[in-house]
C-alpha cells in the first residue's frame, strides 16, 4: 500500500508511521512537501485545518497515493487566551477526505504577544528555549509538559482519529 504524507517533518512523519505500521502491512512511504495555502503561521482553528486539508489533497494530487496525510499546527485564540491547535487530514485516492483535530494547550502570554505581533510559533520557541529545530521534536506540546506529551505523540491521536475513520468506512462498505 503506498501512502503519501504531505511534510518533510521529522515529528510528523513519525507519527503517521508509528500509527499506520499498526494497522496495515507492506507499506511504503513517499514524502512531499505539500503546500498548505494557508498562512505559514494559522492564527485559528478554521486556518489550520484547512492547510491540514490543503497538504493532504495536494499530496494526493502530486503522488496519486492510496492514503495520503496532511498534519497541520497553528493557534487559535479562546476568551483571550492563545491555545496550540492542530489537525490532520486524511485524503484518499478517490478524493474522499476526512478530518480530525487534536489537543490543544494554552501558550504562555509572552509567547501568545509576540504571535500576535505576527511572529511564528516555531522560531519563538526555539529563542524560548535556545533550542534547535523545537517543531522537529517535542514541539511546544512537548515544551510546556515537560515531555510528558511531544508533537509526535499529538499527532499520533490525529493520526489515530483519521485511520480509524478510513477503517470505519472501509468496514460499512
Amino acid at each position: 500500500m503506498e501512502i503519501a504524507i504531505g511534510t518533510t517533518n521529522k515529528a510528523k512523519i513519525q507519527s503517521v508511521q508509528a500509527i499506520v505500521n499498526q494497522y496495515f502491512e507492506k507499506v511504503t512511504f513517499t514524502y512531499f512537501k505539500a503546500p498548505s495555502q494557508v498562512s505559514n503561521q494559522p492564527i485559528t482553528t478554521e486556518e489550520t485545518r484547512l492547510g491540514a486539508i490543503n497538504r493532504a489533497k495536494n499530496t494526493s494530487i502530486a503522488t496519486g497515493a492510496m492514503l495520503s496525510f496532511g498534519l497541520e499546527g497553528g493557534v487559535t485564540e479562546i476568551d483571550g487566551d492563545m491555545y496550540v491547535c492542530n489537525w490532520g487530514a486524511l485524503t484518499l485516492a478517490d478524493g474522499t477526505t476526512f478530518t480530525a483535530a487534536g489537543a490543544q494547550i494554552i501558550l504562555p502570554e509572552e509567547i501568545a504577544q509576540e504571535i500576535r505581533a505576527g511572529k511564528e510559533l516555531g522560531p519563538l520557541m526555539e529563542r524560548y528555549t535556545q533550542r534547535l529545530d523545537i517543531r522537529q521534536g517535542a514541539g511546544a506540546v512537548g515544551i510546556f509538559t515537560q515531555g510528558i506529551v511531544t508533537r509526535q505523540t499529538m499527532f499520533e491521536h490525529i493520526v489515530a482519529l483519521l485511520v480509524g475513520q478510513y477503517l470505519f468506512t472501509l468496514a460499512r462498505k
